[in-house]
């Protein structure tokens, strides 16, 4: 296990701004659907990722095109890192035809198999199985592509997690497990349900590589699931990464989050992964304050037509619906 930082070549400046960009989309989209939920436009609940938008664009930015990944309900962020429409996403949160899913899947299930993303789930773990089947086919095929599973500090805790692991060390598939560590099961503090304070360390009992990582460094990130990838391209089987990040808001929909001691959110808002990577690019000469501020303005319009767009997509009907549940 190792917590030092991977090093990987730096990215060149027009990626490094379009990873702030994507970064800006994706908090601003989940501040649109926090506004839309309150609005009555989203039914169900939702699940925000504010806070953790290094770890989506800084990991998926590593994939290939034709790799594979698995996401959480709180998957919003690795959708669109993933490079799905702002639109398409609003849509399938509204219950839309024009969703990524027909409208038929909602806030917990975003998928895309032409981007390889092949289930958003709102079960627990449940994608950690379904990555590495994924990379298992990958391997029997014969092809250097990987997968990546995403999920939570509390899925580290069920039997899937370690089934996962074991059965991708056995068969060295190319797969990289990414604990996105944000400090809380739901509601309760991962402190009072693990015995352990590094997840990392659970890779020891499986005989792979276990790393921690700044999730709020998109830098740290990417070089880490770089790292990872590579290893698991070339046969070196599998690798987990522990994101260290936090979530800016609470669990789901309405929750206040009260259960958080005084003075933790304003600690990790001293270390907002976009403006720590913003200060990274003014102190680097890559771009102004002004610049930075001129690109929210710009992104904020972006995710306000698309959210309007989105807006006037019909319903699916109660026949397209049907044909999601019934094989005939």
């Amino acid at each position: 296990m190792t917590d030092r930082p991977l090093t990987q070549p730096t990215p060149d400046l027009q990626q490094q701004l379009a990873w702030q960009r994507r970064m800006l989309e994706i908090r601003l989209f989940e501040e649109k659907v926090q506004e839309l939920f309150q609005q009555g436009l989203i039914q169900g609940t939702t699940h925000l990722c504010q806070g953790q938008e290094a770890v989506s664009v800084g990991a998926v930015s590593a994939l290939r095109p034709d790799d594979y990944l698995t996401i959480t309900y709180r998957g919003h962020g690795h959708a669109l890192a993933r490079g799905m429409a702002m639109e398409s996403a609003f849509a399938e949160l509204m219950g839309r035809r024009a969703g990524c899913c027909g409208g038929v899947g909602g806030s917990m299930h975003l998928t895309d198999f032409s981007r390889g993303l092949i289930g958003s789930f709102a079960i627990i773990g449940a994608g950690l199985s379904v990555a590495v089947g994924a990379a298992l086919s990958a391997k029997l095929r014969g092809t250097d592509q990987a997968a990546i599973a995403f999920f939570g500090d509390g899925a580290t805790n069920i039997g899937t997690f370690h089934e996962a692991l074991n059965m991708a060390a056995v068969w060295r598939t190319p797969t990289v497990f990414v604990i996105e560590n944000n400090l809380y099961g739901e509601y309760t503090p991962l402190k009072e349900t693990t015995a352990v304070e590094d997840l990392a360390r659970r890779a020891d009992a499986h005989g792979i590589p276990g790393t921690i990582v700044d999730g709020q460094d998109i830098l740290a990130v990417n070089a880490a699931v770089s790292t990872a990838l590579e290893r698991a391209r070339s046969g070196g089987g599998p690798t987990l990464i522990e994101m260290k990040t936090y979530r800016f808001r609470g669990h789901s929909r309405t929750d206040p989050a009260k259960y958080r001691p005084a003075g933790e959110l304003d600690k990790w808002l001293e270390r907002d992964p976009i403006a720590l990577f913003g200060r990274h690019l003014e102190e680097n000469g890559h771009a102004s304050s002004q610049e930075l501020a001129e690109l929210r303005t710009a992104v904020q319009l972006d995710v306000d037509a698309a959210a309007d767009r989105a807006a006037e997509s019909p319903f699916p009907t109660l026949e397209e619906i049907v044909d999601y549940v019934y094989a005939a």
